[in-house]
């Protein structure tokens, strides 16, 4: 059978059928748990003829629900075995940070939780219902500018948008199918109110044919007060029922009202136990029905009992006043306590009658307080005993409420609190249960529904030793049977712990791996044998601290690299074959010195020989340029002589010719300044040859000296030595001079 061959108005017939016999058995469980909320609420009708109360309700719900639920829980996700298994190990934080993303990103789970808790101590019954959303939102990313215009051309990229909210269920908004126990149940099923645009949405233009039933309180007020029609429909919504029906795998939604299911799917989660919300919170319970009985029920005679006698306790405070009588012919009496004066006489009229009488004595009589003491004193005894018999049945002993007394041994303190916790463990569990179930049922949907992507970088496994077995551990989480076997969901402890346990349980595991590694370190160093063995026990113990799972990679990888294959060792030689190789070296050694020397010599010989004939060839050079510098400077010189006399001539000449027109002393005169001139020219052509060619002989005179300085370097007699490298054999030879 499938959700195509159901007719859907059988179907809503049936099922609204089914509602109203659920509903049938729950109306004295719906009634009792109003008149708990209104208590709980102090929700009181006559305020000035209802007398006092002691609100023992609220103050014990206040009081445990941080017992049972003292911090959001964590996820914890584990293999099913403590053995060594990367890819399992890397699978389970994987899925343990999506949770814990999801737990730390939505407020969703920590509220549902409080809620569904409350109501399990209120009414008797915590409910709550997990879903999955799957929805595509565009992501605008601004790319370059257009042509047109220059603007930003805006381009929308869609990503999927995938989560797991867990909705908190109204204790009344919940029915099943009646049962003795929650194994027997075939459906369970919850209310939603939707409004008419809501409806469509979801359900489509059939919608609009449903009722709209629920009325918000005052609805009619507001239309008396003339508000428009239209804004009152908008205020109404739809009853729509969620049916999940475990013996045909489908899921229905039916509104009240209407002739015809709104809407009918297969099982759309694929969840192992099919419903989508856990086992609910339940109160008392007995083995004929699944209707709880809230923990108020169990107590509420002795809490009328505590409000009669704070009642009481409340009139007889009244009374405790001062009144009394006085006589009406002394009024001065009645001033004493109405004028409130102080230091201050009041005179008397007829002083002798009152002195006769006694004086104030005779005059004056007040109302007796000791029986109204007495009295109250044993209403509030009374009231303290009825306390500690309600403390006795719901099990909120002295150490949890924070109440003490001085005179109390430590050893009786403990007691108080083993005891109380022994009474509070089974709430404790029932909660852990519930949280741990909503954590599983958030885990398989996200394994089922959710693409790698989204749990990859969901978790952040990529920053972490165990990403490179990332992709390995997302496909044994998308595969279900394995799954099932190598990995467990759970919450861990949900009670408020103190700062300085969980520093405690971290250093007693610093503490036993420390003391743990202080002692089989050298044990292995010394039998390497069994380094392997030592490891295997080292990650048995961190296994097994709930702290050490996050160092549990860390450990693996060290031991990885500890017990990797060394290279073998070269074998150590034989201490005679040794010396003989030492002594072969030294010969060999030797010979080569000998070699070297000869070659040396032989080097320094032609070295020698070299040197002279370059010394020769060189002072050859230098004598034949001076012969060739001399015989330029005598040519220039005989040159120059005989253009000065050229000159000179012609000189002599032009003076002649001009003897006529000037004295003969100024050529005269004139002749004489031009040859000193000439002369002068001369010399200084004379000596800038001169001193080109001492600077050439200063630098011959230089290189001959370097030369015999190399050529008496070589000469020095040298002494060489065999250098040898880390293991004793010898590498090479060096020459070091002797003095």
């Amino acid at each position: 059978m499938n959700a195509l061959s159901i007719n859907p108005v059988d179907a809503a017939r049936k099922w609204n059928a089914e509602l109203k016999l659920a509903k049938r058995e729950d109306e004295k469980f719906i009634e009792r748990g109003d008149k708990i909320i209104k208590r709980y609420r102090d929700d009181r009708t006559g305020w000035a003829t209802s007398g006092k109360r002691f609100n023992i309700l609220w103050s014990n719900i206040q009081t445990m629900i941080p017992a049972l639920y003292g911090k959001t829980p964590r996820a914890e996700v584990a293999r099913r075995w403590k053995d060594s298994d990367p890819v399992g190990r890397t699978a389970s934080v994987i899925l343990e940070r999506c949770l814990q993303y999801e737990i730390d990103h939505y407020g969703d789970f920590d509220s549902s939780i409080r809620l569904a808790i409350t109501d399990r101590l209120l009414p008797g019954r915590g409910v709550t219902w997990v879903r999955f959303e799957e929805k595509e939102q565009a992501m605008p990313i601004d790319a370059a500018p257009g042509i047109e215009g220059g603007e930003a051309q805006v381009t929308p990229m869609a990503y999927k948008y995938e989560c797991t909210p867990v909705d908190y269920v109204f204790w009344k908004d919940f029915r099943y199918s009646p049962a003795r126990s929650w194994d027997e149940v075939t459906w369970v099923a919850r209310r939603v109110y939707m409004s008419r645009s809501e409806g469509i949405k979801r359900f489509g233009e059939d919608f609009k044919q449903v009722p709209l039933v629920h009325e918000p309180i005052g609805l009619d007020e507001l239309q008396k007060n003339g508000v428009e029609s239209e804004d009152l429909d908008d205020m109404k919504k739809a009853e729509v029922w969620e049916i999940w029906c475990k013996t045909s795998k489908m899921v229905y939604w039916v509104a009240q009202g209407h002739s015809k299911t709104l809407d009918i799917k297969d099982d759309p989660l694929g969840l192992d136990n099919f419903w989508p919300c856990p086992k609910p919170l339940f109160a008392t319970q007995t083995t004929d029905t699944l209707v709880p009985v809230a923990d108020f029920s169990l107590y509420q005679d002795q809490a009328e009992e505590i409000d009669m006698l704070t009642n009481r306790i409340g009139m007889l405070v009244e009374a405790v006043k001062v009144v009394g009588v006085y006589d009406a012919n002394q009024p001065s009496v009645q001033r004493m306590l109405s004028e409130g004066v102080n230091n201050t006489l009041i005179p008397v009229d007829t002083w002798a009658a009152f002195a006769e009488k006694g004086g104030l004595k005779g005059v004056v009589d007040f109302l007796p307080l000791e029986s109204v003491l007495q009295a109250l004193a044993q209403c509030y005894n009374a009231r303290e005993q009825a306390k500690q018999v309600v403390y006795e049945i719901t099990g909120l002993s002295d150490i949890i409420r924070g109440a003490s007394m001085a005179s109390e041994t430590a050893t009786a303190q403990q007691i108080k609190s083993q005891y109380a916790s022994l009474r509070l463990r089974r709430l404790q569990t029932e909660v852990a249960l519930f949280s741990s179930e909503i954590l599983r049922t958030k885990a398989q949907i996200m394994c089922d529904f959710y693409s790698p992507q989204t749990l990859y970088e969901m978790s952040g496994i990529g920053g972490t030793q165990d990403a490179q077995y990332a992709e390995q551990a997302i496909m044994l989480l998308k595969s279900e049977p394995s799954r099932g076997f190598r990995i467990e969901v759970a919450a861990d402890s949900l009670v408020e712990m103190d700062e300085a346990t969980e520093k405690q349980n971290r250093l007693e595991f610093l503490t036993s791996v420390g003391t743990f590694m202080e002692r089989v370190l050298p044990v292995a160093q010394q039998v390497p044998e069994l380094a392997p063995l030592m490891g295997e026990m080292l990650m048995f113990g961190v296994r097994a601290f709930k702290g050490g799972r996050s160092m549990e990679a860390a450990f693996d990888s060290a031991l990885a690299k500890l017990n990797e294959p060394k290279p073998p060792e070269e074998p150590q030689p034989d201490p005679e074959q040794m010396k003989m190789q030492a002594m072969a070296q030294a010969e060999q050694t030797k010979a080569q010195i000998e070699q070297a020397k000869l070659q040396t010599q032989g080097q320094i010989e032609q070295a020698k020989l070299q040197a002279s004939l370059q010394i020769e060839q060189f002072k050859a050079e230098q004598a034949q340029n001076l012969e060739i510098m001399r015989q330029q400077a005598e040519t220039e010189r005989a040159e120059m002589k005989a253009r000065i006399d050229a000159e000179t001539k012609i000189t002599i000449a032009q003076m002649t010719a001009q003897a006529a027109e000037k004295p003969a002393i100024s050529v005269q005169i004139e002749g004489e300044n031009h040859l000193q001139k000439v002369g002068d020219e001369v010399k200084m052509m004379a000596d800038q040859a001169a001193n080109i060619l001492s600077d050439q002989q200063n630098n011959m005179a230089q290189a001959v000296a370097m030369l015999a300085d190399a050529v008496t370097k070589m000469n020095k007699p040298k002494r060489k030595i065999v250098e040898r490298g880390q293991d004793g054999r010898a590498i090479g030879v060096i020459e070091i001079e002797t003095d």
